[in-house]
């Protein structure tokens, strides 16, 4: 068994207008010998924005603005910008985030080649109500009934009268185009899907439209065991290895105390990673730390960006909804366990 060490709370909120409420799920970017955080700031009434700090070292904190670096400008992301992730794929930076207008959660890219300006692309996942995408994905046979649980109109949308657009979060690209091709995933509760492009502008309403009519061949993960039994979805960018991908993400079981969010391990295969080569059968690590439990949301520990640093793995997340934590383990062994599951 991996051991993990929790290295404790790196950010916590602030009184500044901008991330009063909390801080947590933050993009993780090592560059030009600084560690970027680009991390969820949420003020009272809960509106996100993205705040900034630099690391020193994977667990000191070096600087941080008093400002948030990325903002609403758009009616689409009104309510905030959720959860970011980042990689770099050649020469351009591109993190992704979940835009909220108070009704709709989609996955949305901001791309920088400096890490200071960033263009706003816009939401790059489907646009599509909850029923046209039931028609779709269910023209060959029936989809898992949670499909219908987690996304129907009564869950996503604030007014009863309201068309609910399907909510698609947890966008995150692979590090680096595999056989010349993009590679990200997104999650439609309760399974983490694929997408291979040529290029982003391909993401078409056709191309969507194709996509779920064949969605089963497009499910990277569904859950298997009992600590994600509820849903899963995204955590931190992919991270290459000599053995294959290696995905922490998270997953969700419902208890008796509410939802626990845990964090969790997967291999997949470096040239398709739809091919899952191991798993953990038990969470990588759980809420069990009083930061972690106790929060803005109880029991959650989120995890959203990652780091290696001879053979150490670094794990950002947020914790418990209110602040970011760090936990580190040995790669190897990690690489090691999952090759036996």
């Amino acid at each position: 068994m991996t051991t993990i060490k929790k290295e404790g709370v790196l950010l916590e909120k602030t009184a500044l207008g901008f991330e009063n409420l909390g801080v947590m799920n933050p993009a993780v970017i090592e560059a030009g010998g600084k560690i970027h955080l680009f991390y969820r700031a949420v003020r009272q009434g809960n509106n996100s924005t993205i705040g900034h700090a630099l690391l020193s070292s994977p667990t000191t904190v070096a600087s941080r603005m008093d400002v948030p670096i990325l903002f609403p400008q758009f009616d689409y992301e009104s309510q905030g910008l959720e959860d970011p992730r980042i990689c770099q794929i050649d020469d351009v930076y591109y993190l992704s985030y979940t835009a909220f207008d108070g009704v709709s959660a989609l996955g949305a890219l901001a791309t920088s080649t400096d890490l200071i300006s960033f263009k706003k692309i816009g939401i790059i996942v489907p646009i599509i109500s909850f029923e046209a995408f039931r028609i779709l994905a269910e023209s060959r046979k029936k989809i898992n009934e949670k499909y219908v649980r987690y996304n129907n109109p009564f869950t996503q949308s604030r007014l009863a009268n309201e068309k609910a657009i399907l909510w698609d979060k947890n966008l995150i690209f692979f590090p680096r185009k595999i056989k010349g091709k993009f590679h990200f995933i997104h999650r439609v509760r309760p399974d983490i899907q694929l997408v291979v492009v040529n290029e982003l502008a391909e993401l078409t309403v056709e191309f969507w439209q194709n996509y779920f009519l064949h969605l089963n061949d497009w499910i990277m993960m569904t859950a298997k065991y009992p600590h994600e039994a509820s849903y899963i979805g995204g955590g931190c960018p992919p991270i290459e290895t000599k053995d294959g991908w290696l995905l922490i993400y998270h997953g969700v079981q419902d208890t008796i105390h509410g939802y626990v969010y845990s964090a969790c391990a997967a291999l997949f295969d470096l040239d398709n990673p739809l091919i899952e080569l191991g798993r953990l059968k038990v969470p990588l690590f759980s809420p069990d730390e009083e930061y972690e439990k106790i929060g803005f949301v109880n029991n959650v520990c989120f995890p959203t960006g990652a780091i290696v640093q001879n053979d150490t793995l670094y794990i950002y997340y947020g914790a418990a909804d209110e602040r970011i934590a760090c936990a580190s383990l040995n790669l190897s062994s990690i690489l090691n366990e999952l090759k036996t599951t």
